[in-house]
This record gives structure tokens, C-alpha cells and sequence, in this order.
């Protein structure tokens, strides 16, 4: 995400590029086509991010060449480290989900959250041994279940 704010005239301007899938005026989503091109490009024809992004007519005036430039190393990093581009926020947003939620689904979140609160339960009754005077020294801290 951007520091810069775009117009309203350049969203407009940009919603009508078939590379871009959103775009508001501190966002932008590219197509996976997009990214998969950018990506080629940029590997295996040595050419920079703005010029596949001028050549795709994104103006990187518009957009500004850091926020390409980001988008570019973001990418070929996610390739290089999985091979595929494929956007994952989808799945792993952090939004609501819309679907009800599977028994299995829900029994693995309950076990999470339920390691997490014994964690924390561990992590309060060592404070609360350090406060009293209990506990003096790191090595006890950590060799205490």
C-alpha cells in the first residue's frame, strides 16, 4: 500500500486497464495475468518493472515508480520462492468468512486457541513467581513448567 493517495481521475483512469482488477485511491490489485508478465519479463527478457508496466499501458507516472518497483520485487520474490504466482489474500485475508465453518475446521481453531491460553497461563504464573521473589535467575525461568 501506497503513502501517495490517487485521484479520483486516475482510479477512473486506471479501472480501465484489463491488468488492474482493483483499484481505489491508496490500493491497487493487479490481474494474475499482469503478474505472471511481469514476472516473464522481468527474468527472462532483463526488462524493468516500468517498463512492463508502461508497455501494459499502467502509467508509472500514475502509480508512481516505487509503488512499481514494490509490486515487482514483491512478486518475483513470491516466485522465486514457490515457483507460481498466485495471490493468497483471498484465503488468508484476515476478513470474516462468509461460509459457516467446519467441524474440523472449528476443532483445530478451539486446539489453537486453547494452546495459546496455556501459553499465556504459563507465561502469567512465571511473572507472577518473578514478582514475588520466587524466581531470581533466567535459567530457572526457563527450566519451569
Amino acid at each position: 500500500m501506497s503513502k501517495t493517495n490517487l485521484t479520483a481521475k486516475q482510479v477512473k483512469e486506471l479501472s480501465k486497464n484489463p491488468y488492474i482488477k482493483l483499484v481505489n485511491d491508496h490500493y491497487i490489485s493487479y490481474t494474475e495475468d499482469f503478474l505472471k508478465k511481469l514476472v516473464y519479463e522481468m527474468e527472462e527478457n532483463n526488462k524493468t518493472s516500468r517498463q512492463v508496466f508502461n508497455e501494459c499501458g499502467i502509467d508509472t507516472n500514475i502509480i508512481g515508480e516505487h509503488r512499481a518497483a514494490c509490486v515487482a520485487y514483491k512478486w518475483r520474490k513470491r516466485y522465486s520462492k514457490t515457483g507460481d504466482i498466485k495471490d493468497t489474500r483471498p484465503g488468508n485475508s484476515g476478513a470474516t468468512l462468509k461460509r459457516e465453518l467446519s467441524d474440523k475446521e472449528k476443532l483445530e481453531r478451539a486446539e489453537a486457541k486453547i494452546k495459546l491460553l496455556e501459553a499465556e497461563n504459563e507465561l502469567l504464573k512465571k511473572n507472577e513467581m518473578i514478582e514475588l521473589g520466587l524466581l531470581k535467575d533466567i535459567k530457572s525461568i526457563s527450566n519451569l513448567k
